[in-house]
């Protein structure tokens, strides 16, 4: 007889989206998912007694695990008592990590719900370079270059897409122009001076493997210079020649996640703006 419990009742109580305490959950939930199947119950927005007293009823119906990312001490403390009368566990997330800091920093943390949801001033650049990056995917939007912060160059299929999505997602207008044999590359781009640019490459035995499996997903088996191994291998030497003729930093991606590449890009342009303080 199996002991495996198939399924179990869990409880994310949150004093605002209900964002953090999901997330914590399910990348922990993750290393059990082939032992049980959890039945999430999702409370958002308790902000009062009256509002805790419905939880607790829930949990009371249908007992499991409780977890909670909530501020408030005497709605937290109403929380865990009702969970010790009902003997069911509880986790309060959020609270072991504001204590270690505020023990840390020697202050009294705000202890106000949903503050880390903030629009603030940061959470529009990142919109605002979400935008940006997705204006200028691709080569398009080559008439406002300057307002980029990076500007990012690069055969076919090294990965210019996501690096500046990642890079947006950061806060940092990217714009990415691809470099295809036989099109010159906007003239704009050799006169910018604010942003960063920056070239990508690739290993051409690698490129011609992603480019091979790129033409099977689109039913394209035809043998074309876009994954002929020869015809990669000009290409790769013609954007580093270009990258050292006009001295852009030039990042080999063979062996880097999106990440990685994108914390290279953020080194080179932190070094550039400590370089021109």
């Amino acid at each position: 007889m199996s002991n495996l419990m198939p399924e179990f009742h869990l409880h994310l109580i949150s004093d605002s989206t209900g964002e953090t305490v999901q997330s914590v959950s399910r990348a922990c939930l993750v290393q059990f998912e082939r032992v049980a199947t959890p039945v999430e119950h999702l409370w958002t927005l308790v902000r009062t007694e009256k509002q805790a007293e419905k939880v607790i009823a829930g949990i009371e119906r249908s007992p499991g695990l409780v977890l909670f990312t909530v501020v408030d001490e005497a709605i937290r403390n109403q929380i865990q008592s009702a969970c010790r009368k009902l003997k069911v566990p509880s986790v309060s997330v959020l609270q072991p990590i504001m204590a270690a800091i505020g023990h840390y920093l020697k202050v009294e943390g705000e202890h106000l719900p949903g503050l880390q949801h903030a629009l603030d001033t940061e959470y529009y650049a990142r919109i605002a370079a979400m935008d940006y990056a997705m204006a200028h995917d691709d080569g398009q939007g080559t008439w406002n270059l300057e307002e980029a912060d990076v500007v990012v160059l690069g055969v076919s299929r090294t990965s210019k897409t996501p690096t500046c999505i990642y890079l947006a997602n950061r806060g940092i207008k990217a714009a990415n122009i691809p470099l295809v044999p036989g099109v010159e590359i906007p003239p704009e781009v050799y006169e910018l001076e604010k942003p960063l640019i920056v070239g990508l490459t690739k290993d051409a035995k690698s490129l011609v493997q992603i480019r091979r499996n790129r033409l099977k997903m689109l039913n394209n088996d035809e043998e074309s210079a876009y994954a002929d191994l020869e015809s990669v291998e000009e290409e790769v030497t013609h954007a580093k020649r270009l990258f050292a003729k006009q001295g852009w930093p030039m990042i080999d991606v063979s062996r880097r996640s999106i990440e990685e590449t994108a914390a290279a890009i953020l080194q080179l342009r932190t070094q550039r703006m400590s370089n021109d303080a």
